[in-house]
């Protein structure tokens, strides 16, 4: 491997990092139009296993800025990445799949203030990314959600 190569390689494991980070930021912020940006076009995303919907991008983003406006606190931590580019014979590096782990409390409104999470929950994300003219975008989010205390009644 030359030195560009690895300094590619480098880069697009940045900008991968990049992208999933930003995934979770924008969703515990509430940053919905930038939340949306990190999806290709026809991008989709299946939150079915943590009692949520499956849908494009549009349809996705908009349930879960519902599903998320009760909560004051939203924390995302997505740990344990494994990144594995593309080997298809046809595809030239301009895929990615990410898996990694989520930890997810967050803390219902209320007189109290912040205190201890009223709902926690745990799991997978897949996330298949395409290179695009505007770089890594996500194309496929499904979450395996595995575990989930509290608030039993959150659709999210």
């Amino acid at each position: 491997m030359t030195q560009r190569v690895v300094l590619a390689t480098v880069m697009d494991r940045l900008a991968v990092d990049e992208l999933v980070t930003a995934y979770a930021v924008t969703a515990d912020d509430g940053d919905w139009t930038a939340f949306r940006g990190l999806f290709t076009a026809d991008g989709r995303a299946d939150y079915r296993s943590a009692g949520g919907i499956e849908g494009d991008a549009d349809r996705v983003t908009a349930w879960l800025s519902g599903s998320l406006a009760p909560f004051v606190m939203r924390q995302h931590l997505i740990v344990n990445r494994q990144l594995r580019f593309g080997v298809l014979d046809h595809d030239t590096g301009d895929t990615a799949r990410v898996r990694a782990d989520y930890l997810s409390p967050r803390r219902l409104s209320g007189p109290d203030g912040p205190g201890a999470p009223d709902l926690e929950c745990g799991g997978r994300y897949d996330f298949g990314l395409l290179r695009t003219t505007d770089g890594w975008r996500l194309n496929e989010v499904i979450v395996h959600e595995s575990w989930r205390r509290g608030a039993e009644s959150d659709p999210a």
